[in-house]
């Protein structure tokens, strides 16, 4: 299963929003800072079976944004950026499309900071956690969301591991 997250205002976070730690080196070829709790959050998630990707209507290139979250130490499995948003969800379509459509990439869960997201979310029949600049509980509201959507282990619904 795959979770999506916006940048802007999601994960990146102006400075009054506590970031990931860094070392000066890092911070200094990373640009951009991760909010805080990020890090484990990718890893809560990757052990969950998670794919982790971004989804952002940034004109920032894919390797950009990939670059960003290597210098904090995690992996993206994927990235959905505008171009690749308009080239995938829009183009050809003789009425606009929302400006975000996890679908269309089989992405079962994004988390955004905008309520129209969400609002397009119910309207068009995907998931959507909202979550502030200012939430401090914004890590389990994403963990509490993708544990309703991850499959049970197989002893929690019965079955043994030997197969019998």
């Amino acid at each position: 299963m795959r979770v999506s997250f916006d940048l802007d205002d999601t994960l990146i976070c102006g400075p009054i929003v506590p970031a990931e730690p860094v070392g000066r080196f890092a911070r200094w070829f990373a640009g951009e800072r991760l909010r805080d709790g990020t890090r484990a959050l990718f890893a809560e998630l990757r052990a969950m079976g998670f794919e982790r990707w971004v989804y952002t209507t940034s004109e920032r290139s894919e390797a950009s944004i990939r670059r960003i979250f290597r210098w904090h130490g995690i992996r993206l499995e994927g990235v959905v950026n505008a171009a690749r948003h308009h080239a995938r969800v829009q183009r050809g379509r003789g009425h606009p499309m929302p400006s975000k459509y996890p679908p269309k990439f089989q992405i079962a869960l994004h988390v955004d900071d905008d309520r129209s997201v969400q609002q397009n979310g119910e309207r068009f029949g995907f998931r959507v956690v909202l979550v502030a600049p200012s939430d401090e509980r914004w890590a389990e509201k994403v963990l509490d969301a993708a544990r309703r959507l991850a499959p049970a282990p197989a002893e929690a619904r019965g079955e043994s591991s030997s197969g019998r």
